[in-house]
């Protein structure tokens, strides 16, 4: 049964957010889950990807919600900024997407059999078990990078970090990625 939050200021539950509070981010997500899919909108033209970036915001939001500082900003601009900072970087992913020549573009690689597919599953899993165990700031490059497609120098002025910051946060955490996975086993599965 979930509490009234109603009466919290917004700066009060993204307190709660940082402490991983999610009936805070529901409540959060009901006063500003409007106003953020009609900026997403505005700057996306795109229904579906103007959804995509209002969900991606609000994940940000609960990542990163220890980042808040009251007083450099309010809450709403804080929350409005994130959502406006990913449906632009879904634009230039998009356009970096449709500019890309067919020829170019990776084939989509089927597993064979039933038992390759049970392979890929369990390497997926013992994979983003990994990536869960590294720091936040390791984590959050990596993901942005390899799976957002954005580059070191995107990510830098995303994350508003210094290139180099960057730079050792992906390094550090791709060598722990590395031994956690050769932990697991999978290490040298993954360079065949």
């Amino acid at each position: 049964m979930g509490r009234d939050l109603a009466h919290l200021s917004d700066e009060a539950l993204l307190s709660l957010v940082a402490s991983s509070d999610d009936q805070a981010l529901a409540e959060l997500y009901d006063r500003f889950g409007r106003v953020s899919y009609g900026v997403a909108l505005r700057i996306l033209r795109d229904e579906a990807l103007a959804q995509d970036a209002v969900q991606e915001a609000f994940l940000g939001i609960w990542r990163s919600a220890d980042r808040f500082l009251a007083d450099r900003a309010k809450a709403g601009t804080w929350i409005l900024t994130l959502v406006h900072r990913r449906s632009v970087d879904l634009v230039r992913r998009e356009d970096r997407r449709r500019g890309e020549p067919l020829e170019r573009a990776p084939e989509p690689v089927a597993p064979s059999t039933a038992e390759d597919e049970v392979t890929l599953g369990f390497q997926r899993r013992i994979v983003q078990d990994a990536l869960s165990r590294l720091p936040p700031e390791q984590r959050e490059a990596l993901e942005l990078g390899y799976y957002g497609g954005l580059t070191q120098s995107e990510l830098a002025e995303r994350l508003d970090q210094p290139l180099g910051t960057i730079k050792t946060r992906m390094f550090t955490g791709l060598a722990r990625m590395r031994d956690l996975l050769a932990q697991a086993g999978l290490e040298e599965s993954l360079r065949t």
